[in-house]
């Protein structure tokens, strides 16, 4: 359909300016959805007439897929900014750990608990691999059904299968396809064979080429054959080049709104050392792949790039923050220690585990500022003496202990004196680093 206006948009809106799209007003969304910077969708309250009356108004610039079903399955795409700053990044990018079928059953089983075991929790949230990747190139379709289905008995992850064979992507999809797969990859020479095996269970299918005219070329095609659901990869042989791929096809989708180009990407995250594989996986992640493989199965390879994840993936508008409560570290008693910290989830979580490194049950009174850490909180007077005293009061913590001991954050040392004559507390000066929790606590803590 045509350009519609962001006027055009807006009177379809509810205009309650309830702010839950994450824009102040509905006008300043309406104009979002005229630049492609934001989907209709982002609206909850939107009515289905609205959406049918702007039709591809409604489209983000990057299609969105999901692959995968049922608790673990996982969505890509459906971006519509460039950078975090300017409103967020909506789908976290999905890792996958590629699997070869022509290996042995026993290494294909321990490949897979090693994958099982990539868990983690941080800042109170679990994170880990996405995806079992299964390579079945350079296998026949018999021995790629027997190592797919063995993979799939062994996860409950989402799949992807590689193989620029169209008869044994066909095999091995047998046992899966219920499971909605991501296969592939889709060339000029297969997309015809691909997009047969593919639409018969409406799968989502990789997209292969070495330069981005062929790759818009051949998503044209798929899309003609009623393939929707694409997933991008564009070929490079130096991180260099990938890096530049991905960066001009994320340009090309949302500046530029090329549908044909309009999809999430993969990307293999590949080295000749383990520095350079987490290396390439962290540059991928940073620079726009919806999914990155990589063939790291230990903690050493994944957590960094994990981490770096979730971190990009932070929305910026909203706090980063936890409930502001009292919080029991071990089962703390009457003479443990009662420690201040804010309520920025990486501070409290930092805090918290250093706490129990030390095998000191303890107290942990968190006092709201907002979502900022202790120095920012300080110098925007939101950790202030006065508030410090009225927290930890009304949590009742001084209640718990036989002492009254209270320990600061040792970089908002200056607070000491004013807590302590104002509240009668004896005040105490922890370390300026959450790392001097547990020496602090095992040497010089005496409740």
């Amino acid at each position: 359909m045509a350009k519609v206006s962001g006027i055009e948009i807006y009177k379809l809106l509810p205009k309650t300016n309830c702010g839950d799209c994450n824009f102040p007003t509905c006008m300043a969304f309406a104009m979002q959805v005229a630049a492609k910077k934001a989907a209709l969708d982002q609206c909850p309250h939107v009515s289905s007439e609205a959406q049918s009356a702007l039709g591809e108004a409604q489209a983000p610039p990057m299609h969105t897929v999901t692959i995968g079903t049922g608790e673990t399955q996982f969505t890509i795409g459906g971006e519509t900014v460039l950078f975090r700053h300017e409103e967020k990044f909506h789908h976290p990018t999905g890792v996958a750990v590629r699997i070869s079928a022509g290996a042995s059953d026993e290494a294909i089983d321990a490949r897979l608990a090693d994958i099982g075991a990539l868990r983690f929790t941080r800042v109170g949230e679990e994170i880990g691999v996405n995806f079992i990747a299964v390579d079945c190139e350079g296998t026949d379709a018999a021995r790629a059904e027997e190592a797919v289905k063995r993979a799939a008995g062994g996860t409950d992850l989402p799949l992807i299968l590689f193989s620029s064979d169209p008869a044994v992507l066909e095999a091995a999809l047998e046992p899966i396809a219920d499971r909605r797969p991501l296969i592939g990859p889709a060339t000029k020479d297969t997309w015809e064979a691909v997009s047969r095996v593919a639409s018969a269970k409406e799968l989502p299918v990789l997209v292969r080429a070495p330069s981005l005219d062929e790759l818009a070329e051949l998503t044209e095609s798929l899309k003609g054959a009623g393939i929707e659901d694409l997933v991008l990869q564009p070929e490079a042989s130096e991180l260099v080049d990938l890096l530049t791929q991905l960066t001009l096809l994320r340009r090309l989708a949302l500046e530029k709104v090329f549908r044909p180009l309009g999809y999430p990407t993969l990307a293999f995250a590949l080295g000749d050392s383990s520095d350079a594989e987490t290396i390439a996986m962290e540059t991928a992640i940073c620079r726009y792949a919806g999914i990155v493989v990589t063939d790291a199965a230990e903690p050493e390879g994944i957590l960094p790039s994990l981490t770096v994840r979730q971190n990009v993936y932070t929305d910026p508008q909203v706090p980063n923050a936890i409930e502001a409560k009292l919080y029991e570290i071990g089962s703390p008693g009457a003479e443990a220690p009662v420690i201040l910290t804010t309520n920025f989830a990486l501070t409290y979580f930092t805090v918290a585990g250093e706490v129990e490194n030390s095998k000191v049950p303890a107290y942990i009174s968190v006092v709201d500022t907002e979502g900022l850490g202790v120095l920012n909180a300080y110098a925007d007077d939101k950790l202030t003496a006065e508030k410090v005293i009225q927290t930890v009061t009304e949590q009742g913590a001084m209640h718990k202990v036989s002492h009254n001991k209270l320990i600061i954050p040792g970089l908002v040392a200056v607070l000491r004196m004013e807590i302590q004559e104002d509240s009668g507390w004896d005040v105490v000066v922890g370390p300026e680093d959450a790392a001097g929790i547990p020496h602090f606590l095992r040497t010089e803590w005496n409740g």
